[in-house]
């Protein structure tokens, strides 16, 4: 059988060429990624994975871990290298400053990031059996080594395994019951499947894994159809927000000197009609700008909120990314410097705003233990900041005239999944402020994006998502796209809010029913028969 002689070459492989397979198994699940989302194809790594810890063998538990965590690593790196290669574009926006660091994002980060599922290759291995109960272990370690992923060091859960399910409207569904580790969990074993029919003998022993695994998409499926209405979401009344998408390259022409022209670029772009029944900004009630829209604070900028108010309609409120000082704190020479969203109404006074809480590691700040060796070197974060963003304190609902309470996410927080609610009573939606141009015409803002529509499905709550080179959309809380901006295009989009849907079991229990299912799958798999 041609599947059993497969099988058995990547079982039998040893020194580089067990390496560079376990590598090439690894990238290709970036395949089933944004902006491809070929999610069938899931089925390469995870089965790879599968003969990879099959052929970790050794004398001791000891080697046979170091075996699987070995191969765990490679299948790790090529994972990650192929599914981050675009955090260096990130590298060429100063390419003055940071060019020669570029290795550090694309290599080194994916390099580190492989220890995780080298951890889940090396656990699995330790309860390892000949019998498809493999499959549902390897499932439940992988899927913890990526929950570590997300929480371990202020956490990194960027295309996690589940990812590659979500981009399938239906199946992504079931992150409204599960989140995106449940997802996850079942992402692995379903795609890990099929490898029974190349190491399993007699027929029913084959196909049980696989016919499992086939009729687990089907419930996906089908749930997802019984999930999702077949009309479209009601919308708040007397809601029409305008979302502007400026396309502003994240170059050296964003800076203070060109504040000015910046400023005028949005204002424009903010009036402009976009029929002859839509006369610019004066029929829509809430504008909203993207991240780090300002080279300059916004708050101590007189000249440019009156501008904004000359702009603005009564009771029209504008909701923008900008920076935020704070006060003075003591034995401090200048105050803290927060990367916020702010809320003005139409006679230019700020009325609330939200400081961003969980920051970008070397990007917005730079780690404690790691500072004074990075500075010394003469480094800095990305952001043009002295000493980096300061964290706000918590994350609350943001209180905007004319719409219900908002979730408010800045660019990265995006994507934590149990981390998008506030404290407090439930908001009526997701406002992800973002800024994706340090990273181009690349596969980023594509998974940025659907990693922020997923949560919008775990929580049962429509995204207002507005991006300065895209991707600006609105969504339901299905996930289901009202309207969107292309990636690397000016514009602006009108469109309603829709209405938040009931609180989904995921936003209820949040990872509880996970937590269940890994349980439920370990139970399993020792009840199944070894062949």
């Amino acid at each position: 059988m041609r599947l059993a002689s497969l099988a058995d070459g990547v079982i039998l492989a040893w020194g580089w060429r067990r390496r560079a397979i376990a590598c090439l198994a690894g990238a290709s699940g970036a395949l089933a990624l944004p902006p491809l989302d070929l999610w069938p194809l899931i089925v390469v790594p995870m089965t790879a994975a599968v003969w990879l810890v099959d052929g970790s063998v050794g004398g001791s538990v000891l080697a046979r871990f170091r075996a699987a965590a070995a191969a765990g690593w490679w299948w790790g790196f090529g994972f990650f290298l192929a599914g981050l290669w675009w955090l260096g574009a990130a590298f060429l926006v100063e390419a003055d400053k940071f060019a020669w660091a570029m290795p550090l994002g694309v290599v080194a980060l994916p390099a580190l990031l492989a220890f995780f599922p080298a951890l889940g290759f090396g656990c699995a291995r330790l309860l390892w059996s000949t019998g498809a109960g493999r499959i549902l272990v390897l499932a439940v370690m992988l899927s913890l080594s990526e929950w570590l992923r997300g929480h371990v060091l202020t956490g990194f859960p960027w295309n996690v395994y589940g990812m590659m399910l979500a981009g399938q409207a239906q199946i992504a569904q079931a992150a409204s019951l599960v989140g995106l580790y449940g997802l996850t969990l079942l992402a692995v074993a379903i795609g890990a499947a099929p490898a029974t029919l190349g190491t399993s003998e007699g027929a029913f022993a084959r196909w049980r894994m696989p016919v499992l695994a086939l009729l687990a998409v089907a419930g996906l499926f089908g749930f997802g159809l019984w999930r999702v209405p077949a009309d479209p979401v009601p919308l708040v009344a007397g809601v029409k927000l305008r979302l502007m998408q400026p396309n502003l390259p994240q170059d050296a022409k964003f800076n203070a000197r060109n504040g000015e022209a910046i400023l005028n670029q949005y204002l424009t772009l903010s009036d402009r009609a976009t029929s002859p029944s839509t006369p610019g900004v004066q029929a829509v009630t809430h504008l909203i700008w993207p991240e780090s829209a300002f080279p300059f604070l916004l708050g101590r900028t007189p000249q440019a909120l009156a501008r904004i108010a000359a702009l603005l309609p009564p009771n029209t409120t504008l909701i923008t990314g900008a920076a935020r000082a704070g006060e003075v704190l003591p034995g401090e020479s200048r105050p803290p410097i927060f990367n916020s969203i702010q809320v003005v109404d139409d006679e230019g006074a700020i009325v609330s705003s939200y400081d961003k809480v969980h920051l970008v590691p070397f990007g917005e700040y730079l780690p404690a233990f790691l500072e004074r060796l990075i500075r010394s070197v003469g480094l800095s974060e990305f952001v043009s900041v002295p000493g980096g963003f300061a964290a706000g304190t918590r994350r609350l609902p943001l209180t905007i005239r004319g719409l219900p309470p908002a979730a408010p996410l800045i660019c990265y927080e995006v994507v934590f999944p149990g981390e998008a609610m506030p404290q407090g009573p439930r908001p009526g939606f997701l406002l992800n402020l973002t800024n994706d141009g340090w990273f181009g015409q690349t596969s980023g803002p594509y998974q940025h994006f659907a990693q922020a529509r997923l949560r919008a499905i775990e929580e049962g709550l429509p995204l207002v998502r507005v991006a300065n080179t895209g991707i600006s959309a609105v969504t339901d809380g299905y996930g289901r796209t009202l309207a969107s901006l292309p990636l690397g295009r000016e514009g602006v989009l009108d469109v309603g809010l829709p209405r938040a849907g009931p609180a989904t079991l995921y936003g209820r229990i949040a990872d509880w029913a996970y937590v269940a299912l890994l349980a439920g799958f370990l139970l399993l798999a020792r009840m199944l028969p070894r062949d």
